[in-house]
């Protein structure tokens, strides 16, 4: 259950309020983060008795729900400093002002005695208008939850109050102590460290806005609309009017406002608000589509099959959430400090004045200095050290379609050392193709192929679709099957015109017949499976799942950055090694299942922090096993549960760049720990006046405003770190004037011709404009371009 907490203004509030729902029978976890004034609760415990936890520790809670704006928030915080701050110039005009500078006053100012009452009721105004750090602060006292609040309310009131003191000592001394007395007051140290206080929260939170950005802009893609079909009657609606079952239209320019499954026609859908890929992906009958992605070309009608909080858009807002919103192992060192830290400060404030005291018996002085004790200690730098960090590494890296589960994940990715890799789908692309084929015993290459395209047409195996898709592209013909059969131990067998015929990998064939190992194909890459016929080899086909394009550069990033890098595959160790060497892996583990592998990663674990990268229901198991468990966002939705990050674009370079961010991060919580630990260690003694420097308590708060502004700011640059490492494209625009298309199939055909030409990476075509405008990734001839195109019959008037 997710709550709303008020009242918190530092690392002190965050831990009491922890404390208090933890100590509920009921509570398996609690996590609270100050950074979005938000509590996450896990367990059997009720949401009153959560409630009153909090209230009886001094803050307030609610059920989350529509969260505040922070806009309003924001403008009622600046009308509030504004008086103040009226207030106060007027004050430090009366109090500094004419003293220093003798500047001019009305004549009933003149007397001492009047002139220190003005201040002292200017003084309670400002008091009035920032009240909050009293109420807040007293509280705190009261429930033994001793806050930031608490030492700024004590500051500025021991002022108020000493100055007070000698206010109304005033009437009973004579007109010359009078005024010795007027130059001891601190009125405008009381109501200078409230502005100077909630000036710098002001720039906190509008930092922290900031902070969330990357949340926000992710939820700005949601649809709010959509063409619902309604008795064959396009309706525009409400995206919560649709749901699951719903058939909804999708028209060129218009946003997919739910995921779904297309039902009829064709389109181009532009992922990149989900994948960050540029280029349209083609969808068909069948093709799933994404909320928040928009078509491009084409009519389609498509079938809701996830809405609302079930969306893919949805589920990774989700994600990020709650990743910012927990707690990362390192944020414990500043829960441990801040536990003990205001009451540590207010005994040090204590000592700070009797010490004083004791050596000048001269009390302003002594109240001066245990006074900028307690105003230059800032336990909010600690407290926000860890959770605005995590925040933006979170956002920077939803930007880059990777998605930490929690704050444990983005802290612990940075701290790995071994890489395991799973080979189909993650290494490889894991679409398997024909890359060769190889006939017997008089039968031709189209024989072979056409009777293992025919037997394999009815099996699900990913290796029989790449048959059955070579067969189609060479239109080879396909034999009537009887007698099908799929035998345990990879292969298949059937009858076709009387004969007997047999598929499958070497090691099942050699159980039956005696034939070569074809040990030269596996050593290629590839998978040899065995074609026989009434017991005689007629054929080998290899199969290979060709290497993603980035795998080379991205385990060559993967060993700079000082991280071994390991293969685990089920498939034959010729394959398996031809394809680790190809990439250059570390070690290679084959012929492994999935139990299998997770033990390898167990045995890994005993050498470093293991990062494993898979996307099958196979790697499930090893997912968990390791320390941080990666999935391609392609993988299946076991692999994705099991693992603590996601790369929602499937690619072997985002493995390097989540490591690089959280590196990133992790170096920039180090930074802000040391600089909110090295404030206060350094502060705090030289309020103190131990250095023999008199600091002044309004300078006192002024420096410890600055300090989580400070903090907020330092992580706010991880915005701007370059991160990735995918080469930038110059890519390339040729715009060519074409002749002689007429209708939406002769655009088709001129798109698919320039496609076809190495170095295009996108084309659009229009026969209403008779132009295609040509995207290159480098330097293609312009006779090239135009002799594909004239080659579909249609003519090229120029090439700019």
């Amino acid at each position: 259950m997710k709550y709303d907490v008020k009242g918190m203004s530092c690392a002190a509030c965050q831990s009491h309020v922890e404390k208090a729902v933890n100590s509920l029978d009921g509570v398996t976890s609690c996590s609270v983060s100050l950074l979005t004034n938000s509590m996450v609760v896990e367990g059997t415990v009720s949401s009153q008795e959560v409630i009153k936890a909090v209230e009886k520790a001094g803050y307030q809670a609610s059920v989350q729900g529509q969260k505040q704006e922070r806009k309003t928030q924001d403008h009622s915080m600046t009308i509030r400093l504004i008086c103040s701050i009226v207030v106060l110039i007027l004050l430090m005009y009366i109090s500094m002002g004419h003293k220093m500078w003798n500047w001019p006053l009305p004549y009933f100012l003149h007397n001492p005695i009047s002139r220190s009452i003005v201040e002292m009721l200017l003084a309670s105004i400002v008091m009035i208008i920032h009240q909050r750090f009293f109420i807040n602060g007293f509280k705190g006292v009261i429930h033994k939850s001793m806050n930031m609040d608490t030492l700024v309310s004590l500051g500025s009131l021991s002022s108020y109050i000493y100055s007070t003191y000698l206010v109304l000592k005033m009437p009973l001394v004579d007109i010359q102590e009078a005024m010795v007395l007027s130059h001891d007051l601190y009125f405008e140290s009381a109501a200078m460290i409230l502005v100077l206080i909630s000036v710098g929260k002001l720039l906190e939170e509008k930092s922290k806005g900031k902070t969330t950005t990357a949340i926000q802009a992710l939820m700005n893609l949601k649809p709010k609309t959509a063409l619902k079909l309604i008795n064959n009657k396009e309706v525009e609606v409400d995206i919560e009017q649709i749901q699951v079952g719903d058939t909804f239209i999708l028209k060129p320019g218009y946003q997919v406002p739910v995921d779904g499954i297309v039902l009829s026609g064709t389109s181009s859908i532009d992922e990149s608000s989900l994948t960050g890929e540029s280029i349209p992906v083609d969808k068909q009958k069948d093709d799933k589509v994404y909320a928040a992605t928009i078509n491009q070309a084409g009519f389609i009608q498509c079938q809701a099959t996830k809405v609302g909080e079930d969306t893919t858009l949805s589920q990774i807002i989700q994600m990020v959430q709650e990743a910012s919103s927990s707690k990362a192992p390192i944020a414990r060192i500043a829960d441990k400090v801040s536990a003990i830290f205001v009451p540590c400060v207010i005994t040090i404030a204590i000592i700070t004045f009797i010490g004083w005291m004791m050596n000048t018996k001269d009390v302003g002085y002594s109240l001066e200095r245990a006074i900028s004790v307690l105003v230059i200690s800032c336990p909010c730098s600690l407290g926000l050290a860890t959770p605005v960090a995590i925040m933006v590494g979170n956002g920077v890296g939803a930007k880059h379609n990777i998605l930490f589960k929690n704050s444990t994940a983005l802290e612990q990715t940075g701290k790995t050392n071994i890489v395991a890799l799973d080979k189909t789908g993650t290494i490889t692309k894991g679409q398997p193709v024909v890359r060769m084929i190889q006939s017997f015993n008089n039968y031709t290459n189209e024989q072979v192929l056409s009777c293992a395209s025919s037997l394999e047409a009815l099996s699900e195996h990913p290796l029989a679709k790449a048959i059955v898709q070579k067969g189609k592209e060479q239109q080879v013909e396909l034999l009537e099957v009887a007698d099908f059969e799929s035998l345990t131990g990879n292969g298949i067998k059937g009858r076709m015109n009387h004969h007997n015929v047999l598929i499958g990998s070497v090691s099942f064939i050699q159980q039956f017949i005696r034939i070569d190992d074809f040990n030269d194909i596996s050593k290629l890459g590839m998978t040899p499976v065995v074609v026989c016929c009434d017991e005689q080899c007629i054929g080998v086909i290899g199969i290979e799942d060709e290497i993603k394009e980035d795998a080379l550069e991205a385990i060559e990033q993967l060993h700079k950055m000082k991280c071994k890098v390991v293969m685990l595959t089920g498939d034959n160790e010729l394959c398996a090694k031809a394809i680790a060497k190809q990439v250059n892996i570390d070690e290679v583990y084959y012929q492994l299942l999935p139990d299998q592998k997770a033990k390898i990663v167990q045995n890994l674990q005993k050498e470093g922090n293991v990062l494993m990268v898979g996307d099958g229901i196979n790697d499930a198991v090893s997912l968990s096993q390791a320390d941080i468990g990666m999935a391609m966002g392609q993988g299946v939705d076991i692999a994705m549960d099991a693992a603590d990050v996601i790369c929602v674009r499937s690619k072997l370079l985002d493995v390097c760049t989540a490591i690089q961010l959280s590196r990133y991060t992790l170096t920039n919580i180090y930074e802000n720990l040391f600089w909110a630990f090295f404030y206060n260690i350094l502060g705090i003694p030289l309020a103190a006046g131990l250095f023999s420097i008199r600091l002044n308590p309004m300078i006192a708060a002024a420096m410890m405003s600055v300090s989580s502004f400070c903090v907020v700011s330092n992580a706010l640059r991880l915005n701007y770190k370059k991160v990735g490492f995918e080469k930038e494209n110059k890519t390339m625009i040729k715009t060519l004037k074409i002749e002689g298309m007429m209708c939406p199939h002769c655009e088709n055909s001129v798109k698919k011709a320039l496609e076809s030409i190495s170095g295009v990476s996108q084309v659009e075509v229009s026969f209403k404009t008779g132009q295609a405008i040509v995207t290159m990734e480098n330097e293609v001839n312009n006779e090239v371009l135009k002799k594909v195109v004239e080659d579909k019959d249609y003519k090229v008037i120029s090439i700019q």
